[in-house]
């Protein structure tokens, strides 16, 4: 199955069970959270540098998910929703500062040969080189799917401070790529 299928796939699951934890599905509620715990602790972990903060964040923003899932009316936005959950969450445990860490940032690599494996390696170097804040938004979008705005609601900045975002990240990749680092 392809990425997109995979995307759209999670994103009907997504919403199923969205609307039958609304109508206080417990179970429903514990498939959601095994479905995107695992993105929302490497977003949260990508803006605090440091995983158990990122996980400490996101048990955080659990709390605030289930609280609040029962007014979120487009089940269809519950990824923005709640990205930008989390991001308040991490701001919170990492003090509201943003660090430049060492992260990885997920790129696919299953079944590659060893030059695709290398090119991947250095795409993660370069990601990795990013500041937190351009990192979380070319993760969002790039690797995520999440279109401009919908990045813009899981960072809680404008659409305008996300597509800044991403156009200087795009920048310092391809400057990385050409040998031009800073």
């Amino acid at each position: 199955m392809n990425k997109g299928a995979n995307r759209d796939k999670k994103q009907a699951l997504t919403a199923y069970f969205v609307v039958a934890a609304r109508d206080g599905d417990r179970g429903a509620l514990g498939d959601l959270v095994r479905l995107w715990h695992p993105r929302l602790v490497a977003h949260g972990w990508r803006l605090t540098g440091r995983r158990e903060a990122a996980e400490d964040a996101v048990q955080s923003a659990w709390r605030d998910i289930v609280r609040g899932i029962a007014n979120l009316r487009d089940e269809n936005a519950f990824a923005p929703w709640a990205y930008r959950i989390v991001t308040r969450a991490a701001g919170r445990q990492a003090g509201r500062q943003m660090p430049v860490a060492a992260l990885d940032v997920e790129v696919e690599d299953e079944g590659d040969g060893p030059e695709e494996a290398s090119q991947h390696a250095e795409l993660r170097r370069a990601i990795r080189a990013l500041p937190a804040g351009q990192r979380a938004a070319i993760a969002l979008h790039y690797f995520e799917g999440l279109t401009v705005a919908e990045t813009a609601v899981a960072l809680s900045i404008p659409a305008g401070t996300a597509k800044t975002r991403l156009m200087h990240a795009r920048a310092k990749l391809r400057a990385f790529y050409e040998g031009d680092e800073e």
